[in-house]
């Protein structure tokens, strides 16, 4: 039985569209150069921050981002970022007297960025509020730490196979990935992600079902 399920944040509740649209526009190119250099890494399964490294060698990113706040060219985030189905599977889920808590590899910013959203959640927590990031197997132990469930009735979503699947399956979380953005299509069918993940899903709405057939 699946009594807590644990949500990775970008491209599982939201679309990366502004995020990475406002480096590109920070960064003076054009978004469809960002855009593809992303999908180079996807596919290499390196590190998303890898797409700004390829762009400008030696890059800063801390600083850069440091720098995007103090122009007044932060992060942004609100309703038109989630999908449409973030807020009926969460409900539906804490209905059916599931824990939900939302966790990813976010800044402390957009966690509070999406804690002001009122979520349909219990938790919801960012790598920047606990001062370590995905995939590291400290991230897992703190979802654990907050779940309120064993790790066998913790259900880890997400759509990044490095990040989330393996490191969650390797903690000893359940787990399900989603087929949504460009981490979530181009592995959905790797044999690898296949076998780690528990479930395969398409959208978030298939959750409720799944976990309680």
């Amino acid at each position: 039985m699946i009594r807590t399920v644990v949500l990775d944040i970008g491209e599982t509740l939201t679309r990366d569209d502004r995020y990475w649209g406002a480096w590109a526009d920070w960064l003076d190119v054009p978004r469809h150069t960002l855009s593809a250099l992303v999908g180079a890494v996807v596919v290499d399964g390196r590190d998303n921050a890898d797409a700004l490294r390829l762009l400008r060698p030696g890059i800063d990113i801390n600083a850069e981002y440091a720098a995007r706040e103090a122009a007044g060219r932060g992060e942004r985030l609100d309703e038109t970022d989630l999908y449409e189905d973030v807020r009926p599977a969460l409900s539906a889920l804490r209905a059916d007297g599931v824990r939900v808590v939302v966790a990813g590899n976010q800044s402390r910013r957009a966690g509070e960025l999406l804690r002001a959203l009122a979520l349909p959640a219990d938790l919801v927590v960012t790598s920047g509020d606990w001062k370590v990031s995905k995939p590291a197997p400290e991230f897992f132990e703190k979802v654990l730490a907050v779940s309120g469930s064993p790790a066998a009735e913790t259900l880890y979503v997400g759509d990044h196979p490095a990040n989330d699947i393996h490191p969650a399956r390797a903690a000893g979380l359940r787990t399900a990935h989603i087929r949504r953005g460009p981490w979530g299509h181009w592995w959905a069918d790797d044999p690898e992600v296949r076998t780690a993940a528990d479930w395969s899903i398409n959208s978030l709405t298939d959750l409720p079902s799944l976990i309680n057939p």
